[in-house]
Formats: C-alpha cells, structure tokens, sequence
C-alpha cells in the first residue's frame, strides 16, 4: 500500500513539475478536457435545473390527474389537419362526466382566455393572467389560500361577480397595509368582489400564480358566450385517489364517445391527457438534450485525450534517462507504468477541476441574470465530471506509459546521455 502511495505522490510532483516548467504546453494540452468536461457539465447541471424547475412548478398537481380537450399535451399519431378540427370540450360534457363517471375526486370546467387588466381605482395591472375555473379547481391544485376565501359551488355555478388574488396582483393593487378582502375590482367592464388572496408562490417556469387571477369560469361564459374558437377549454379531472388510471381513462374515453356518438371505426376526437405522461414526455426531452450534450462535449474530450497522450510521450522522451536508472536500481515495468499512468490522470483531473469551476462561476452568474430560476450544480455532476477526467486520463496515458515501462535500462540511460 505505501507503495502506491509513493506512486501516486511521486506521480503527483511529476504533473505539477510538467505544469511549472512547461506552462503553454501543458495548458494546450489540457485545453481540451477543459472545455470538454465544462460543455458536458453544463449541459448536465442545466439540464438538471430545467427539469427540477418543470418538476417543482407541477408539483402542486398530482400526477393523476386528467386534462380532457382537443388538444394533445405531448406528440400524437393523429395528422395535425385532422386534430385541428375537433370540437372543442363543452359545459354540458362537463356535467355528463360529472353524472356519469365513477371515482371522480374533483372535476372542473376551465377556459383559457387572454390576459387582462385590471383596475382598482386609480391603480392599474396590465397583463394579468386570468383562470377561469370552477370551484373544484381549488381541490385539484390544492390552492393556499392567505387571506379570505375561494369561490363555492353556488358562486361557481351561478357566475357571481367573485375574485381571487394571487399575491404579487393584491400587494400592487392594495398594498402590504391594507386588506384586499370586501374591495372591488374592475375588470371586462364590471366590479368583482374579492374575497381571497392566495399565499405567495414565487415565479416558476411556467409562471406563476402571484401574477394571476381566479374567477368563476360561468362569468366567462356569460361574456364570451360557448362558441368563442379562441378560449380553448378543458375539462380537468382528478380521480379518487388509489384508483386504477388505466382503466378510469378507458372508462373516460368511452363515456365521451358514447356521449359524442362515435361509431367504432372512427377515432377518438379528443385528447386525454395525463401530467404522468406530461412529465414522462419531459423526461424524454431533457434525455435527448443530454444525449446531444454529450456528443457535442466528446469532441472536446477527443481532443483532449489526444493533448493528454501528447504530453505523456512528450514527457517519457525527457525523462528516459531517469526511467533508465530507476530500472537499473530495480524497478519494475509495473511502477514505471503505473507512475505515468498515475501522472497523465492527475493531469487530466486537473483540466477536470478548472472546468467544474468554471461551471461553477458560470452557473452563479447565469443564475443572477434569470431571477428565480436557479442553476444548479449537484455533487453527483461534479463526481460525474472529476469521473471522467480520471477516465480520460487513465485512456490517454495507457499508450504512454505502456512505452515507458518497457524501455530497456541500459538504452534508456544511453538514449538520455
């Protein structure tokens, strides 16, 4: 053991020695696994930080539960033309599903409409993003209420002229000293009571409920009417919890076509979709940017390798004499072997590390330029990339150090004179 220790600290002086004496060419060399080990990390460490801010923004949903429209969350075998002209979901198929399916938790009806602007005596938000949901809504998200109250069933129904804040819309509004509950709002051309404020969320990658607004969607309807083509409604859908997905979305799907009148040759003209297969589909896409990722950096690392083995070859030229006379004092091929072996990984560990800290600075500063969104680099990246430093050095310095120890002494001595 004390051996191998020797090894590695004689190895380890050899490597500083070789950045101390030849600087430019040692940093050439380690260039390459510089920039290969920063591209593959980055890569990683961002890829991480979307998925983990994709993951946390859907985290307030279950996993369960069900988005009914005419439009596919994910890719799709039905033609593009084709789903283009299905209908859209509608109120009365709503209350059929309500009736008529079994293990249902929560359902709602919602309508995406276009953000608006809202006012509160001589005080104005633009842009505010409007969910126009029903009083389940509440349930399915399971919403955090600060202040006040949602909406319930017979304001849902009835299309009261109700209002929930998030908090970031009630603080400008109102301000951090006075209660926003009992206050009236104008918006689409008519006061709104508001009646709760929800708990500060903070931003998210897909935005967030601070800058929003909730409202009962039968208010929208009464406005825009049911045959507005630009509203896109869904039916939202939590089933019972412990029930069997699979056979809850068969049992869907087959109310629906029952309820559309479907003959069995003709396909679904609707789109179940479930969060566990949003999620799986983001899964696959950060999967394939972590493939592209790595194809990309093992260029980088392709050449470092090459400078690593360069440097090696270099290095077992200039000390010949000195492997001569370690092996004519008795050392064997396999220290010889192993001190250059040990020596190209440390080089390359080296390059490794000045990557992983320019990875570091730079996900400090991407991070200060992206407010709420942070990118993160996680001790598993970091093994990662110091992994494959070593791996790379162990592939470069094999070639090198297989010469090295099988250089005859008294050659070697000679060859070095």
């Amino acid at each position: 053991m004390l051996i191998y220790l020797r090894i590695i600290k004689e190895s380890f002086n050899f490597a500083i020695n070789a950045l101390k004496n030849n600087k430019l060419r040692t940093f050439l060399s380690l260039v390459g696994v510089t920039i290969g080990i920063f591209s593959i990390i980055a890569v990683l460490a961002a890829v991480d930080s979307l998925k983990k801010e994709i993951e946390g923004s859907i985290s307030s949903l279950d996993n369960s539960t069900i988005y009914l429209g005419r439009f596919s969350f994910g890719p799709t075998e039905v033609p593009q033309w084709k789903w283009q002209q299905f209908p859209d979901v509608n109120y009365e198929e709503y209350q059929y599903i309500k009736r008529n399916m079994p293990d249902v938790y929560a359902a709602t009806f919602t309508l995406n409409v276009p953000s608006e602007t809202v006012k509160y005596e001589d005080k104005s938000i633009s842009s505010v993003e409007v969910g126009a949901v029903g009083h389940e809504y509440y349930e399915i998200e399971s919403l955090q209420i600060a202040n006040g109250r949602f909406y319930n069933e017979l304001e849902s129904y009835s299309g009261s002229l109700v209002v929930v804040l998030g908090d970031e819309v009630a603080e400008t509004l109102f301000g951090s000293g006075e209660t926003a509950i009992g206050k009236k709002i104008r918006l689409y051309g008519r006061k709104f009571s508001v009646i709760g404020v929800l708990k500060k969320e903070g931003s998210g990658i897909f935005g967030s409920k601070d800058t929003s607004i909730f409202l009962p969607v039968n208010v929208i309807r009464k406005i825009y009417g049911d045959s507005n083509k630009n509203l896109f409604p869904f039916i939202i859908i939590k089933p019972e919890s412990g029930t069997d997905n699979a056979e809850f979305i068969a049992m869907l799907k087959q109310k629906m076509r029952v309820r559309r009148g479907l003959k069995p040759d003709e396909i679904d003209n609707f789109f179940v979709n479930q969060l566990q297969g949003f999620a799986d589909f983001i899964d696959n896409i950060t999967g394939q940017m972590n493939i592209i990722g790595w194809l990309i950096s093992g260029f980088s690392l392709l050449v470092g390798g090459f400078g690593i083995a360069n440097i090696m070859f270099v290095s077992v030229k200039e000390r010949t004499n000195i492997i001569g006379i370690q092996k004519s004092m008795g050392a064997k091929n396999r220290f010889i072997l192993l001190q250059f072996l040990f020596e190209a990984v440390i080089l390359a560990i080296i390059g490794g590390l000045i990557g992983l800290v320019l990875v570091f600075f730079a996900s400090i500063i991407a991070s200060s330029f992206t407010g709420d969104f942070q990118f993160v680099l996680s001790p598993w990246n970091m093994f990662i990339g110091t992994a494959i430093s070593a791996a790379i050095g162990l592939i470069s310095g094999i070639l090198p150090a297989i010469s090295a120890s099988r250089l005859d002494p008294v050659e070697a001595i000679r060859t070095g004179m």
